[in-house]
């Protein structure tokens, strides 16, 4: 099964979302290669196992630019590839319709786990706030989105491959497009889903006079703030705080859960964090389910000793 994984790049720096699709596609096949539009993210590819690296290189493509995407992408794959792979973010979701039309590709998106059954393709999605999972067999050439944390890129297979550079020509292409401020998927700038740490607060908090509390444990574990949907719904802090089905897909190293139920919504969100340490005074708290350590108790005498401990070392 061959399959070719899109790189997005960000700010010169390969998106974390990409490089965890890149380990779906390692896990599912032994033919994986890797597309990007920055030639910097292609030498760093290189040091991957892969088949090859494939650097699209036009000045246009510089930018994000959907008609210039589309059109590179186009020009360059074939239908040797089984199944392209992108992970899910707003570009994902803006571009990658407007070529599965083009190529008259089917495009399964915001994918949570794709598997090689004996050649077949299965890729699975979550219906209903994450309660139930669909699978869909594939018999055909196929885009799929891989949702952020459904795969883990420290797993990435290192090795070396060759960098196979092509020059793209939009001769042909009228571009409609006008280039403004690039748009950001969260308010004021706030990319929890690049965060190594995460502290996320729940309805244990039990008011927002406490907020500082684990604003101020966030600060000292050099961390970033999360939240449960009830927090935001409060209007305690704004929404591009808020984890779950509804909010920001997390991956963090540690995922820090004070008072945090843990109801199927929120466990979308994060579940895919490498460890999960959880505080709640309520022992059959679903977060315990998932948590790789777990405290039974009231945050509000945990935390304010955990902060005094944490300063005096």
């Amino acid at each position: 099964m061959k399959i070719l994984v899109f790189i997005q790049v960000d700010d010169n720096k390969i998106n974390k979302m990409s490089l965890e699709t890149l380990r779906c596609a390692q896990i599912i096949s032994n033919e994986v290669s890797a597309i990007t539009f920055n030639e910097s993210a292609a030498n760093e590819l290189t040091t991957y196992n892969l088949n090859e690296v494939i650097f699209a290189k036009n000045s246009g493509l510089s930018n994000y630019n959907p008609l210039y995407f589309a059109n590179a992408f186009e020009k360059i794959i074939d239908s040797s590839f089984n199944a392209i792979l992108f992970a899910h973010t707003y570009e994902t979701r803006d571009w990658v319709p407007r070529l599965s039309a083009r190529l008259d590709y089917p495009f399964i998106s915001d994918c949570v786990d794709l598997k090689n059954d004996n050649g077949s393709l299965i890729a699975t999605r979550q219906t209903y706030q994450g309660k139930l999972n669909n699978d869909f067999e594939i018999k055909s050439n196929v885009f799929c989105s891989i949702q952020s944390g459904s795969f883990k890129s420290d797993d990435l297979e290192s090795g070396s491959c060759s960098l196979n550079t092509i020059d793209v020509a939009f001769d042909d292409v009228k571009n409609t497009i006008r280039a403004q401020e690039k748009f950001k998927e969260q308010k004021g700038g706030v990319d929890l889903t690049a965060a190594d740490l995460i502290v996320s607060v729940g309805r244990g908090i039990a008011k927002e006079e406490n907020i500082p509390m684990a604003e101020e444990l966030t600060t000292l574990l050099n961390a970033e703030m999360g939240s449960s949907r009830p927090i935001v719904d409060y209007g305690w802090l704004p929404h591009d705080r808020q984890i779950g089905s509804s909010g920001q897909v997390v991956s963090p190293k540690l995922y820090f859960s004070l008072g945090v139920s843990g109801a199927i919504q929120h466990q979308v969100g994060m579940k895919g964090s490498d460890k999960i340490m959880a505080i709640n005074k309520d022992e059959n708290a679903p977060i315990f389910e998932i948590s790789d350590y777990s405290v039974v108790g009231d945050l509000l005498e945990i935390v304010p000793k955990l902060i005094e401990r944490i300063k005096e070392n």
